[in-house]
């Protein structure tokens, strides 16, 4: 029997606690194991509950969503790490993903979308579609135009070390295009394409795919 996926919800409202216990406490192979009402309160609730993934608010009055997030990514062995935001906050879901968390959730979405994000993510694959991956790296070329030369001279350099094929997924993925699409552009199979998405994580030291695309911004690509 598979064990059930370990979730710690933290965030300051408790009426957004208790909705999403509520929606994720009932549903098949999904065990809420706490909650937390601020950061700083996180470091604690993880060494005692051992979730295997987080759902982390943006915006708390003590300890924000970021802090926390790059608090747990120094721990070994973290857990994976979604974030939560309306979406008014791209800046600081951009900087989230860029500290390591696997995605974010709107905290409107359907209950059913949310529970298979949480069910993705505790199975190794971001959930940002191809298309939120695209709104954000948008986002970033309006709001980023002020990036220093050497945080694209620090990108280039890690770019540099790829083969020309991995260089040209990590292009496709900086696009925003989706592992279909990518696989038709560059005419090799999906399971291809995964391969050589798998190999740039390893190879980049990232954790996701979100964070390739962000590189290939960073360097100017």
């Amino acid at each position: 029997m598979t064990a059930p996926i370990r979730v710690l919800i933290v965030d300051d409202d408790a009426l957004v606690r208790a909705g999403l216990a509520m929606i994720l406490g009932g549903a098949d192979g999904v065990l809420i194991v706490g909650e937390a009402a601020d950061g700083d309160e996180v470091p604690a609730a993880v060494h005692e509950n051992a979730p295997d993934v987080v759902l982390m608010d943006i915006r708390m009055p003590k300890v924000d969503g970021l802090a926390a997030t790059e608090r747990l990514r120094a721990r070994p062995d973290p857990p994976e790490i979604i974030v939560l935001t309306t979406f008014d906050t791209d800046e600081y879901v951009l900087r989230a993903l860029r500290c390591g968390a696997s995605g974010f959730l709107l905290k409107d979405m359907p209950p059913v979308e949310i529970l298979d994000a949480v069910r993705r993510v505790a199975g190794g694959d971001p959930i940002l579609s191809p298309a939120v991956t695209r709104r954000l790296i948008s986002h970033v070329a309006e709001t980023d135009a002020a990036r220093g030369s050497e945080e694209c001279r620090i990108a280039s350099s890690k770019l540099e070390e790829l083969s020309e094929r991995e260089r040209e997924v990590a292009v496709a993925i900086g696009q925003g295009k989706s592992n279909a699409e990518i696989s038709k552009e560059l005419f090799m199979s999906v399971a291809t394409v995964k391969a050589y998405v798998s190999r740039l994580l390893t190879k980049l030291e990232l954790n996701n795919r979100v964070q390739v695309a962000l590189l290939v911004h960073d360097a100017g690509l």
